[in-house]
């Protein structure tokens, strides 16, 4: 990065001032975007890995003290370590002095001692990582802070932004303020760590089960042995809540004008863009086709991973807000989507990715029986079915979750011989770790690096499929190594049913006559990532039908971002990007995690393991494999979090 005048991000120390600016050494570990908003250059940064300052103009002492102030406020209804709170109280009153010209140099030894005692008494980064910085500015321009007590320097005044995040509320789509909620359970105050959630989700249950954790893939605990359990901390306090047969009370706080909203469809997208929408006062009508909310969540996740019932519950809880769900309605069928839009203020489209994908292969569009695709073939034995009596041996093609649910479903519907055929390794399977490990421990048979050719049929029946064996070659469009056929090695797998599991696709027939709303090349809606506005002004989407198909966090999310920018159209005020969205563009280039960071000073503590069925009792039954955290479990695994609150402010 070149044009930096002083760096110390990281620990490496780049200093250029004094030189002329083609003499500048570049800063290499670092990234850092060189405007804010599109008018607002970024002149400097300050946060938890040190400072950065590209111009002269920006007075470092009027930095540390507007970054001080932000970590403070960020840390203030903590007081959990209580030299933490009075010693930043401490370090910007002295700023404050140095300001205003009434400091001494006895002063300079104190906020130097003070910024340490921070570290040395704090037990989270807030503490641990905040003063950093600031000891930094003191070492490196030292002169400043003389010449402004000596008054030979005036203090002058910047324009900032600050913004508070953590590893792992940067990794989650929906940027739950993980920390605090761990905080409250760490004190054993479940009813306020859901609340926490509930800010952002009203699925905590849900997405307790099948969320797929980017949070703890992004915690800095797992540096030093493992990560938290946050997913199963956010399960535990919603099934407490459960447990006690509450009921929440949620607080609506109407925007100044409210109005109707349509959503189409029930699943985690729509519910959760209802969800904000209610709270905002606005009247609210999902439109769903099938006779039970949830979508994907219902059709898609089978009840080991998903208890049908726990997401009844948190769905009617959103309905107890007002929010009116018609089931057994399709949007294009039973009512059009033109007159939704005529109807309502604003439409939201959340629907998912039900249409199956196709191989490409000979024989799957002959309607042979046994030949049944994956999310028709889940789908059947979600609703209590057995999709294909007569199936004794099953192959089922793909290596994602839904591919991984069909073989372990089969099992469960009393089908002894269950196939998966995929055609790269399991290194490079995209399905969930933990699905993949269960589906092996309950003996599903895994044939990697085949491919299927053709489907085989005798009298309309399908009795086998030919495959083909394959070998790893260079990297695709995904990164992962591109699966090359083996000339000659075909051969037969005998099976009475193929399921075909390689991926979904959105049914677009819903944006009929409206011409007007763009599309990708991946047959999905094109809308503004942040937004989640279409080319056509007042309809919004979000979901699978937006990304393709992708995880609940992410349609939630999109939901969620939804809502609140069709409130901001109802209410007359531009849709447009917040500091939220710039700030995050900054964080994606600092990397708020560093897997290669050492943990230092924090006894080791392995994480509380969650008790699950046995492989052998599991494979027959529907019931929920993994259990929740007893109360003194949940506190032990909420104490082992780090609290890695993490702040930056620039000045542009």
């Amino acid at each position: 990065m070149q044009n930096i005048l002083f760096s110390s991000w990281g620990g490496q120390i780049v200093d250029n001032r004094g030189k002329k600016e083609q003499d500048y050494d570049p800063v290499a570990q670092v990234q850092l975007p060189e405007y804010f908003q599109q008018d607002e250059k970024i002149k400097a940064l300050m946060g938890w890995n040190g400072f950065i300052i590209r111009s002269e103009e920006v007075d470092i002492i009027d930095l540390c003290q507007t970054y001080l102030k932000a970590v403070h406020d960020y840390s203030k209804d903590c007081g959990k370590c209580n030299y933490c709170k009075t010693g930043y109280e401490d370090l910007m009153e002295v700023l404050d002095d140095i300001r205003n010209g009434d400091a001494t140099d006895e002063d300079m030894e104190f906020v130097e001692s003070a910024a340490e005692a921070i570290v040395d008494s704090s037990t989270c980064s807030i503490g641990k990582s905040g003063p950093m910085a600031f000891r930094q500015a003191l070492k490196y321009f030292n002169d400043d802070f003389k010449k402004a007590i000596s008054g030979e320097k005036t203090v002058t005044t910047g324009i900032y932004r600050s913004k508070l995040t953590a590893p792992c509320m940067d990794a989650c789509p929906l940027h739950l303020d993980i920390p605090r909620y761990i905080e409250f359970i760490k004190d054993a105050k479940f009813d306020e760590s859901l609340e926490v959630i509930r800010e952002r989700l009203p699925l905590a249950g849900v997405l307790g089960r099948a969320c797929f954790r980017p949070c703890e893939s992004h915690c800095r605990r797992g540096n030093l042995d493992e990560p938290i359990t946050i997913k199963h901390l956010k399960r535990f306090v919603a099934d407490h809540e459960l447990s006690k047969d509450k009921t929440p009370e949620y607080q609506a706080t109407p925007s100044e004008k409210t109005g109707k909203v349509a959503i189409v469809g029930a699943g985690p997208a729509g519910v959760t863009c209802a969800y904000h929408l209610a709270l905002k006062g606005h009247q609210v009508t999902i439109y769903e086709n099938q006779g039970e909310p949830g979508g994907m969540g219902a059709v898609g996740i089978p009840d080991y991973r998903l208890p049908r019932q726990i997401l009844r519950d948190e769905i009617e809880r959103v309905e107890k807000m007002g929010v009116t769900i018609q089931y057994n309605h399709t949007v294009g069928k039973d009512v059009s989507l033109s007159q939704l839009e005529s109807e309502f203020d604003a439409v939201f489209i959340g629907i998912g990715a039900q249409q199956n994908s196709r191989m490409g292969i000979e024989g799957e569009d002959q309607d042979y029986s046994g030949f049944i695709p994956g999310l028709t073939y889940l789908g059947k034995i979600n609703a209590g079915q057995d999709p294909y009596p007569e199936g004794k041996k099953i192959v089922v093609i793909g290596g994602g979750n839904v591919a991984i649910d069909c073989v372990r479903s089969s099992l469960r519907v009393n089908k002894k011989d269950v196939h998966l055929v995929y055609r790269r390794t399991r290194n490079e399977m995209p399905a969930d770790e933990v699905e993949i490990h269960d589906a092996e421990e309950e003996k599903v048979n895994f044939h990697f690096l085949t491919a299927p050719v053709r489907v085989i049929a005798e009298n309309g029946k399908t009795v086998g499929l030919e495959c083909i064996k394959m070998e790893l070659g260079e990297p695709d469009e995904s990164s992962r190594p591109r699966p090359v056929p083996i000339e000659g090695s075909e051969f037969v797998f005998e099976c009475d049913c193929v399921v075909p599991a390689i991926g979904q696709q959105v049914d677009l027939s819903i944006l009929e006559g409206f011409e007007d709303i763009d599309t990708t090349k991946w047959r999905t809606i094109s809308v503004d990532a942040y937004t989640k506005q279409s080319t056509h002004p007042n309809i919004f989407c979000a979901g699978d039908c937006e990304t393709g198909p992708d995880a609940l966090v992410t349609a939630c999310a999109g939901g969620r971002k939804a809502a609140l920018n069709i409130d901001r159209l109802i209410n007359g005020q531009p849709i447009e990007y917040d500091d939220n969205y710039y700030f995050k563009k900054i964080f994606t280039t600092l990397k708020v995690f560093n897997p290669d960071e050492e943990i230092k000073k924090v006894e080791s503590k392995q994480r509380c393991q969650i008790a699950t069925l046995p492989p052998e009792d599991r494979k027959i039954t529907f019931d929920e494999i993994e259990q929740s955290f007893s109360d003194s479990e949940a506190v032990a695994e909420a104490e082992r979090c780090l609290k890695c609150y993490q702040v930056a402010t620039i000045a542009v």
